[in-house]
């Protein structure tokens, strides 16, 4: 008896999956764990759909700035405080909501690692480029987008709204790869503050410092620009009031266009980001009121819902719902500094630090007849993985990515598709700036650098980045998501092994080196 329990013992030992279940493939990709047979019935269901539709299916991307994980009510918030959201409750009763989804921790990071398929820190876009910096290098001439491999497959490619990723020529959405351009440069709060003497009145109210301001200030105009072709400044934002109109005019264009392009017969990109809900925001004067809360903010996550709703009629009203991969998300947690200007999260942090409050976003995935109403997920989910999403839809093959270059996404596409789809990412790295500070992997996460405020919600303006001392803080997201006592080794086995997985993740920088473009931190 007692060696056939050894015998049980080694055969459970044998068969026992590893903690990092993932495999790398290539050099110069990012290890992902495989799921071969659900990989091959979504293959199967898309290959369904194109023989029914006869065309490769559109992909519409809805990103909203700086909106919390608990705005939208099916992430706990909405009516509940102050802003119902019905349309996007909507998109995630019938289709699949993340709740491990994650992005970078500020804007610009966000922006071009979903188009690049890296992380900021390998193409240098490691924060936003504001007024008066001066870059080395423009970081797109060594890239190649996810845009321009889209419009290579027959893709009508635009982007509308917000770009946030350099507006000198050669780094515009129309030169990078989109064809053509709609919306506004920058952040909304870096065009209204030369209009808004109520929040900058040493600025509006000094004309000698508005004459200076106005030589280092981004494009405050709406521009639409088309890939070789013109790019012509349309109105300017003169007043708090024609920025609060701003994102319906943005969406009234996508929605013009995705009926325009419903006619065509190639498929579409459309990458649609809103000005909202990025401080400072400002209530359309022409829509009402359109929250319990009337505060500016909630009135800006109404909108968004609003509008949200109206892109998905009008694909509905095309003809073309069944045959478009919805994803809605945003581009990193919620800007406390700016409160009560700013968003609502359970966790701990916000915009600007790497505790779950600043990467940790909604993420909800529908596509009618595609993917199951109802289904919901904590597995990893990193917004670079639209990247390579977006390329097995298109028939992209990754062949065509340079191998001089190290490529963090993972095709997901079978984890979003599948009715009981499980996601190929094992890990999530988080970087602030150039500083590695963290990995998760299952529930666990390891800091070994930490964003800490010195004052209430200041975890931008007013704050700095420490070392965790003697041990790496790890901590049990399932028992404490507000990552407030951490576990160590006292409570946790795998404090070493997440330890490594760090390492080996650096280590992929000395073949692949981070490029520097004069951003710095």
């Amino acid at each position: 008896m007692k060696h056939f329990i050894i015998a049980l013992a080694l055969c459970g030992l044998a068969n026992a999956a590893p903690f990092d279940r993932s495999v790398k493939t290539q050099e110069n990709f990012e290890a992902a764990i495989p799921r071969l047979e659900q990989d091959k019935a979504v293959a199967e269901k898309l290959a369904a759909l194109k023989q029914k539709t006869g065309k490769k299916p559109n992909i519409l991307w809805i990103i909203v700035d700086d909106m919390g994980y608990g705005d939208p009510g099916c992430y706990g918030g909405g009516a509940a405080i102050g802003a119902a959201t019905p349309n996007i409750d909507k998109l995630a009763a019938e289709g699949l909501k993340l709740t491990s989804a994650y992005s970078q921790h500020t804007c610009t990071p966000t922006r071009s690692a979903i188009l690049t398929g890296r992380l900021p820190v390998r193409t240098g876009l490691t924060r936003p480029i504001l007024a008066g910096d001066k870059i080395t290098k423009n970081p797109w001439a060594d890239e190649l987008s996810l845009p321009t491999l889209l419009r290579e497959a027959g893709y009508n490619t635009l982007l509308t709204g917000k770009w946030h990723i350099g507006e000198a020529e050669g780094m515009r959405p129309h030169d990078v790869g989109f064809d053509e351009f709609y919306g506004y440069y920058p952040a909304q709060k870096e065009i209204s503050q030369g209009v808004d003497g109520r929040r900058y009145p040493d600025l509006v109210n000094n004309p000698e410092r508005l004459a200076s301001f106005s030589e280092i200030a981004p494009a405050n105009h709406l521009t639409h620009g088309f890939k070789g072709g013109e790019t012509t400044q349309l109105a300017q934002v003169k007043s708090t009031e024609d920025m609060g109109r701003a994102d319906k005019v943005l969406a009234d264009f996508t929605i013009k266009r995705i009926k325009e392009l419903a006619a065509s017969d190639k498929p579409f990109f459309i990458e649609h980001c809103f000005m909202k809900v990025h401080a400072d925001n400002f209530p359309n004067p022409d829509l009402g009121s359109l929250s319990a809360s009337k505060y500016y903010y909630k009135e800006g996550v109404a909108e968004v819902d609003l509008h949200t709703g109206e892109f998905i009629k009008a694909l509905e009203e095309a003809g073309i719902l069944e045959n478009t991969l919805v994803f809605f998300t945003s581009d990193n947690g919620p800007q406390m500094d700016s409160w009560p200007d700013g968003g609502y999260t359970p966790f701990r942090g916000g915009k600007g630090t790497t505790f779950e409050g600043g990467p940790r976003i909604p993420g909800i995935a529908y596509w009618p007849g595609m993917i199951a109403p109802g289904r919901q997920s904590d597995d990893l989910f990193d917004l670079m993985d639209l990247f390579g999403v977006a390329l097995n839809l298109a028939e992209v093959s990754q062949d065509k990515l340079p191998k001089d270059k190290y490529y963090d996404f993972i095709d997901n596409t079978s984890f979003l598709l599948h009715d009981e789809g499980q996601s190929a990412r094992e890990s999530v790295y988080f970087w602030w700036g150039t500083t590695l500070t963290a990995v998760r992997m299952k529930e666990y996460k390891l800091h070994v650098k930490v964003i800490l405020p010195q004052a209430p919600h200041m975890n931008i303006d007013y704050s700095t980045i420490n070392d965790v001392g003697l041990a790496p803080w790890l901590f049990n997201l399932y028992i404490d998501p507000k990552e407030a006592m951490p576990v160590g080794h006292r409570r946790n086995a795998w404090l070493a092994t997440l330890g490594a997985q760090l390492k080996k993740h650096g280590a992929t920088f000395k073949k692949f080196p981070p490029k520097d473009v004069g951003l710095g931190m």
